[in-house]
């Protein structure tokens, strides 16, 4: 009888996850939420609603080198020839200290990026994407010996970078 209820559960399983196959399950960044009609896209510069010195540039330059990597449009200088822009807003963005050395000084930040992306179809003068409130959280531990003001640059740009892949998989995969 065990070996029966083994043979069973073996069978069960593989009907699970050949069901699962069929239920529209793919491999990360081997898919594509846009329509067929997209071919090339506009990425205008990122408008910057903070203080925060070149953030939008930083996030801009992610997000088209994400776009780019991906390899499923091509990017377009002019807005006028592409199929479709993205276009975004830095609303908010924070470095706030999550913990702290023996000495009470902060080694590790919880950063904050908030954004309002749109990304819209030129022909048919549709949204394609929206989110007004796209957050993107990471924490940066800030290496020893150093403050967090002598690494901002460098944890900015890794946020940036992270933030484009977020965003792009969010737009490209649906999720």
């Amino acid at each position: 009888m065990p070996r029966t209820k083994t043979i069973c559960e073996g069978l069960s399983l593989t009907l699970v996850v050949l069901a699962a196959a069929g239920c529209g399950y793919r491999l990360r960044g081997t898919g594509s939420f846009l329509p067929p009609s997209v071919k090339t896209m506009s990425i205008p510069v990122f408008k910057n609603l903070t203080t925060r010195y070149e953030l939008d540039i930083k996030l801009t330059r992610a997000v088209i080198d994400e776009m780019v990597a991906r390899g499923k449009v091509v990017i377009a200088a002019d807005p006028e020839k592409a199929d479709a822009t993205l276009e975004g807003e830095v609303v908010s963005f924070s470095a706030n200290p999550v913990a702290f050395t023996g000495q009470a000084r902060a080694d590790r930040y919880t950063i904050t990026v908030k954004a309002k992306i749109v990304l819209k179809e030129r022909a048919a003068d549709r949204t394609i994407f929206s989110n007004p409130s796209f957050v993107y959280v990471e924490e940066y531990e800030v290496p020893s010996g150093r403050d967090f003001e002598s690494v901002q640059t460098e944890a900015i740009d890794r946020v940036a970078e992270k933030f484009a892949r977020s965003l792009v998989a969010t737009i490209l995969e649906g999720f």
